[in-house]
């Protein structure tokens, strides 16, 4: 008892000396950093590829395939305009897309943090105001952070359950302090929506559909809409915020229309008419060959090509290795065998065709190399290797085929592989040692039309190998509970991954998302080495450290054999009327000003 005694106040001595200190190196700074100092000085004038002298005006109309049922894109249930997040809320901080994670003031005016990365604090402009000209107030702030962590969308739910207490300190400032150290934790509290808590009460946050527009301090309000029609933004014209430095020259725009499409096809048919006037396209085939129509020939359309050294993320067909049939690894080496990468993109993209996707943080810096992991990266695999699948540690590429449509040799080793499994034809159906046949089902969302024509193709390939899926195609709806659901054998995945990738990795493989509904791990992985590496991305103390862990990650993901991964382009192809511009200067994830209309502008 004695020696506990002591050893508490030895701690006790020890947590004050390190609060101390953390203290001591806090300073309030006009933004924030992963890694060293922003890039930008206090007394910037604007973002680096923002244009200040924009002029305001004009509209730009986009369109979407599905519909909505609900403007509140931080709940739970219903299906919302993805874009209402990012357009029609704000934060603390703001992004610069020219810099891999650094945020500068927005509703906050300075931001500090400690040396151990225990803690956060914001201090608020006086002048921000919600667009109903009410202050945005401490209070306000904390009752966001709950109310998304506890019932809010499941996104808020693990970064909540890292903060120990949320308070309001003496100077007025809000201070968030963690459970434990989390280099990226004090950013990400500076990227939480902030909404005005008196809207709710006495009203459900959680129930809320079309009934309550959320009232919130962005630049533009929801100002008209028709359920699973059209939504419409206008541009405040009493926005508190600019003269904001970061906003200098951003929202430009005077009003923001989403049209919503039965299906693709019907969207581009409205962008030819003039119904839109932007559309982004995905098929390098479609844009050499279907943009030749009126508008774009008499130049009222223009193509612009911008391009990004963003990751390319993961697009392809994801396997659910809660079903038995995909927990082996080379059942899923084999079905990646068996798609026949090389015919497909040829046919789909043309005869010069678009790279693969070789990797979750390929076309970066961030990506796994090839060959034997060597190095720091080495090092953080070195205790997880005898539990690692073949060719992480060692080097693992997707296979190729020759382009012919027979795939004779991918063919071939896909059967070599599921016999090694246990997986043999009889009378022309694989089947298991059980007896049961190896079939399974493709679920796709309603309007993917272009998934549905290679599932076509990848369907008549595996069917040489004895296995004979379904395509099942639902709305939108049903995709995503029985997605959030985990209902489903084989479906189109894609994941958005960034250059400062951190926290929300857990949420898209940690383990606990494996039973869990509602989680972005769709494959069901369960990997304590890509958990390690995630937490060693955290806490890193330099930027070596992180970019190592990172492509310790990417190998683990890779490796895994999770998905067929398809194309990719590090370019965005973006069609729009003549009048709608942007700046020539582009950022680093030059990609996301693609996603107008942040610094676009209306001549």
């Amino acid at each position: 008892m004695k020696s506990n005694y002591f050893q508490t106040v030895r701690n006790g001595l020890a947590s004050a000396v390190i609060l101390a200190a953390s203290t001591a190196f806090a300073e309030p700074q006009h933004g924030i950093a992963m890694y060293g100092d922003p890039a930008l000085p206090p007394d910037f004038v604007s973002l680096p590829y923002a244009n200040a002298d924009a002029p305001k005006g004009g509209k730009i109309v986009t369109g979407e395939v599905g519909g909505f049922d609900s403007l509140n894109p931080f709940i739970r249930k219903g299906r919302v305009p993805w874009q209402l997040r990012f357009l029609a809320f704000e934060s603390l901080m703001g992004q610069s897309w020219d810099e891999a994670f650094t945020l500068y003031g927005l509703l906050a005016e300075t931001v500090e943090t400690d040396s151990t990365n225990l803690w956060v604090e914001f201090k608020l402009r006086p002048e921000a105001r919600f667009s109903d000209g009410s202050p945005v107030t401490a209070e306000d702030v904390i009752w966001s952070y709950e109310t998304l962590g506890t019932i809010g969308h499941p996104r808020y739910a693990g970064t909540w359950a890292k903060i120990e207490t949320s308070e309001v300190t003496p100077e007025g400032k809000i201070r968030f302090t963690f459970k434990e150290p989390d280099r990226e934790l004090a950013l990400i509290m500076g990227m939480r929506p902030i909404l005005k808590k008196a809207q709710w009460d006495g009203v459900s946050f959680e129930e809320s559909g079309l009934d309550t527009i959320p009232i919130s301090s962005a630049p533009y309000i929801i100002d008209d809409f028709e359920a699973g029609r059209f939504v419409s933004l206008k541009r405040d014209p009493d926005y508190w915020g600019n003269d904001v430095p970061f906003r200098r020259g951003t929202n430009n725009i005077d009003e923001l229309r989403m049209e919503f499409y039965g299906d693709a096809t019907a969207m581009f048919e409205a962008f030819k008419a003039g119904e839109l006037n932007t559309i982004r396209e995905t098929s390098t085939a479609k844009w050499a060959q279907q943009y030749d129509f009126p508008r774009v020939t008499n130049g009222q359309v223009v193509k612009s090509e911008i391009p990004h050294q963003r990751p390319t993320g993961m697009n392809g067909f994801v396997m659910n290795t809660r079903r038995d049939i995909f927990k082996d690894w080379r059942v899923r080496e084999a079905m990646l065998h068996a798609f026949n990468y090389e015919f497909i993109d040829e046919k789909l993209n043309g005869e010069e065709g678009l790279p693969r996707i070789a990797s979750y943080f390929h076309n970066s810096v961030l990506a796994m190399e090839n060959g034997e992991a060597t190095g720091k990266v080495a090092e953080l695999l070195e205790p997880y290797k005898t539990t690692l699948l073949p060719g992480t540690y060692e080097g693992y590429t997707l296979p190729t085929g020759d382009g012919s449509a027979r795939n004779r040799a991918g063919i071939r080793e896909a059967s070599r592989l599921l016999e090694e499994a246990g997986w043999v034809v009889k009378d022309g159906v694989l089947t298991g040692p059980d007896g049961h046949p190896f079939v399974f089902d493709i679920l796709l969302k309603q309007g993917s039309a272009e998934h549905q024509s290679i599932a076509n193709i990848y369907k008549e390939h595996l069917e040489r190998l004895g296995v004979f899926p379904t395509i099942t195609v639902v709305d939108s709806a049903q995709y995503r509970e029985r997605t959030d659901a985990y209902d489903f054998d084989m479906t189109h995945f894609i994941r958005g991954l960034s250059l400062s990738p951190g926290n929300e990795q857990m949420s898209y493989w940690g383990s606990d998302g494996v039973v869990n509904p509602g989680s972005r791990n769709l494959m069901g992985m369960n990997s304590p080495a890509a958990e390690a590496m995630i937490q060693t991305m955290l806490t890193s103390e330099s930027q070596e450290d992180y970019r190592a862990a990172v492509k310790a990650l990417d190998r683990i993901l890779t490796a895994g054999r999770y998905v067929v991964p398809l194309w990719y382009s590090n370019v965005s192809m973006l069609a729009h009327d003549a009048n709608l511009k942007f700046p020539d200067k582009l950022p680093v994830y030059g990609d996301w000003i693609g996603f107008q209309p942040d610094v676009w502008w209306s001549e």
